[in-house]
């Protein structure tokens, strides 16, 4: 697993970029593309955009003739039509598994501790912000540190995850369809459907769930996973 402070790479990424930029919010597509236009002695020929994840899956997958260098990925995203990707999360995982030459710079709301530390276990992203504190000036600082070849983290994120997050407290991405699926009313018998775990495997899980959130009730594990953004 990479390590949360700045690292250099041994290969740096070329100076000429095509980025894709993902949020689902539009005016926030258009700030990144205002502060990109500015950006001095970094060429993108390509700036594109995708406002949900099945976009950035197509645009991913079938731009071959300009393949992306870099993304700006939204992690609290609606799910994809299939359910398979329940979050920006859920896409950053499939990128690192079948796009693994593509960098990431995560930009999102979030700001809860535990959940930053687990979105840089499940991605490892190549950046990490917190989109309260960029600034123009900050996000080209973190575009000129990836072009670099390094990492870059906004002083938040630097500052809390200084040490691997322990894994009896890591949610993974089945731990988050658990929650989701719950969240729609689906009953446990139904999950193995949904879900390829078996029901004690998921049952235990939920337990643990329930553990990890100091809480007893499903209302009351939906509700402490709404507030940490997982569902």
């Amino acid at each position: 697993m990479r390590g949360f402070v700045t690292v250099t790479y041994v290969k740096t990424m070329k100076q000429e970029l095509n980025i894709l930029m993902i949020d689902d919010h539009p005016m926030v597509l258009e700030g990144y593309m205002a502060t990109m236009n500015k950006v001095q002695g970094v060429e993108t020929t390509h700036l594109d955009r995708a406002c949900s994840l099945d976009e950035a899956v197509h645009k991913v997958k079938y731009q071959k003739s300009t393949p992306i260098d870099l993304i700006f990925l939204d992690i609290c995203m609606p799910p994809s039509q299939d359910k398979k990707l329940l979050s920006g999360e859920d896409l950053g995982i499939y990128l690192r598994k079948k796009h693994p030459n593509i960098k990431i710079l995560i930009l999102t709301m979030l700001n809860d501790t535990f959940r930053l530390e687990s979105i840089m276990k499940s991605i490892q992203p190549d950046g990490l912000m917190v989109k309260s504190k960029v600034t123009p000036e900050k996000l080209e600082e973190a575009l000129r540190a990836i072009v670099q070849g390094k990492c870059y983290f906004g002083e938040m994120i630097n500052g809390m995850v200084r040490k691997p997050l322990v894994e009896e407290t890591a949610i993974d991405e089945f731990d988050r369809k658990i929650l989701y699926f719950i969240s729609l009313g689906e009953k446990m018998k139904d999950l193995p459907k949904k879900i390829p775990l078996s029901m004690p495997t998921i049952e235990r899980r939920k337990r643990r769930l329930k553990c990890l959130f100091d809480v007893k009730e499903d209302r009351l594990l939906l509700k402490r996973a709404k507030e940490k953004g997982l569902i």
